[in-house]
């Protein structure tokens, strides 16, 4: 299978890993690590990327989906990996594990598996979102002007009302 400089570059610039660009771009598993060492190594692969990136005016909207996959995705199939007694190869690589951050076998024989936090990819998304920071500064105004927490359609007490 032969994949294309541009093709790859493109691919790369949206996943920042060269193995998975190159299985979804049709590689076999097993070559996707030599065609990422072939295609990083390339200074015309290097070139496209750096050129792709200056152009991409979507860049941010790439990293807003990957924190919102990080965010609200899935772990059942991180976890039915986990707890399944007999995994295959196959089974590992076809499975989404976006949101694990790490893998490795404990003492005694079983698996640990940490993924990314939750709490922190929402935040980053709130400052990435120019409509989710001016929500979240009105909020703490709020907050701090009537001294405790207001949430959204609230009123204020009558009694801390000093106007």
């Amino acid at each position: 299978m032969r994949i294309s400089a541009k093709a790859f570059a493109q691919m790369f610039v949206r996943t920042r890993n060269g193995a998975e660009t190159a299985v979804r771009l049709g590689a076999e598993h097993n070559e996707a690590k030599r065609i990422e060492a072939q295609y990083l190594a390339s200074p015309r692969v290097k070139r496209l990327i750096k050129g792709i990136d200056k152009e991409d005016t979507q860049n941010l909207c790439y990293v807003k989906t990957g924190l919102s996959r990080l965010a609200f995705g899935s772990v059942n199939e991180a976890a039915l990996l986990v707890f399944n007694e007999s995994i295959t190869a196959d089974e590992i690589m076809k499975a989404d594990l976006f949101n694990v951050a790490e893998i490795k076998r404990v003492k005694g024989g079983g698996v640990e598996m940490k993924f990314f936090d939750r709490q922190k990819a929402l935040e980053k998304l709130v400052e990435l979102d120019p409509e989710l920071k001016e929500v979240s500064a009105a909020q703490q105004f709020l907050n701090a002007v009537y001294g405790r927490n207001i949430t959204e359609g609230e009123a204020p007490d009558k009694e801390s009302d000093h106007s």
